[in-house]
């Protein structure tokens, strides 16, 4: 019988709603285990010694546990992003590292969406002032609120996330540009009406530029002084990946002296941010606490991809959305 681990404490609700979609997906002939990801090695080896799979949950499996666990061949996430494990360590244990296959693709491009129309409608202001009673009182003194429909979007990344992102814009009658190291999918841009550009120049002519990469040596900083520069001092700038992709200190800056007009944030630097963050206090940015994909739909996909990727591991078939160790640079 295969053997699949949740590395979680199941202590908070979140963590206990994947515990219990993982059991209710898994078939009477896959054993589901839990294992506390804060155990010493010793502990971790004896929780996973008979595991085929394993499910970190905001953790990872250290390599001095790893290496004593003959049976593990997969270490399958939850999520898109994989700079929270060390897959070039674990591919050389023989243990394949995969993300979740796009699980999270749908939700998090919807999350993006509503940071872009949050931060044009100025939203949280207007919410804020009517919950304190103020009603119109204040926010008519605002700078003119904004409509998405006709703007340039600019799309960095154009991997699940990017493409499902370019579908829902395509809504608002917007000229959708994208700029993507690795064509992933040959065509598809023109299905989606996308049109493929060089970054700078996606920065130079977009209205909004949201960005949709893993995290990596190269990707670590790319939206810094340089690039806010580029962009319009009327566009703004979401970010639902990765905090590190963007310098926080030179994105402060850029809307501190109006390089940029606002932006929409899920993730930063440093989780969680500092109370005193000035993110938290600017009227041009929108914050979100990290957690864009956890929708309900979102996480049953997931658990559900986890677990198609261990029946793969029983029938010695290929892994899919494996992440490549090559590509960690």
């Amino acid at each position: 019988m295969p053997t699949i681990a949740f590395l979680a404490n199941l202590s908070t609700a979140e963590h206990k709603r994947r515990w219990d979609l993982l059991n209710q997906h898994a078939s009477d002939g896959v054993n589901v285990i839990v294992a506390d990801p804060k155990s010493s090695p010793g502990e971790l080896i004896e929780a996973l010694k008979d595991a085929d799979a394993a499910i970190p949950w905001l953790a990872s499996i250290p390599l001095d546990a790893a290496e004593h666990l003959p049976k593990l061949k997969l270490v399958q996430l939850l999520t898109a992003g994989y700079d929270s494990v060390d897959v070039i360590g674990l591919s050389k244990l023989g243990i394949k590292v995969a993300n979740n296959g796009g699980s999270n693709a749908i939700s998090v491009s919807e999350h993006t969406i509503s940071l872009m129309l949050s931060v044009y409608r100025r939203m949280m202001e207007a919410w804020t002032n009517t919950k304190d009673g103020k009603w119109r009182s204040g926010v008519d003194q605002l700078p003119v609120r904004t409509e998405i429909n006709g703007k340039t979007v600019g799309i960095i990344g154009f991997g699940n996330i990017g493409r499902q992102v370019s579908r829902r814009i395509s809504g608002f009658d917007c000229e959708v540009l994208y700029h993507d190291l690795i064509e992933l999918m040959p065509g598809r841009d023109g299905e989606l009406g996308a049109q493929a550009v060089d970054l700078d120049h996606l920065l130079r002519v977009s209205d909004i530029v949201t960005v949709h990469v893993p995290l990596n040596s190269s990707t670590r900083g790319m939206m810094g002084s340089r690039e806010f520069d580029l962009m319009k001092k009327t566009a703004i700038f979401i970010n639902t990946c990765r905090g590190p992709v963007h310098n926080e200190t030179d994105l402060i800056k850029a809307l501190q002296d109006g390089e940029i007009a606002g932006a929409g944030l899920d993730v930063l630097e440093e989780e969680p941010t500092d109370p005193n963050n000035p993110l938290l206090h600017m009227p041009t940015s929108i914050v979100t606490p990290h957690w864009a994909g956890g929708t309900g739909e979102g996480n049953e996909r997931a658990v559900v991809f986890a677990l198609s990727n261990l029946q793969r591991i029983v029938e010695n078939r290929k892994l899919l959305s494996v992440v490549d160790p090559a590509s960690i640079f």
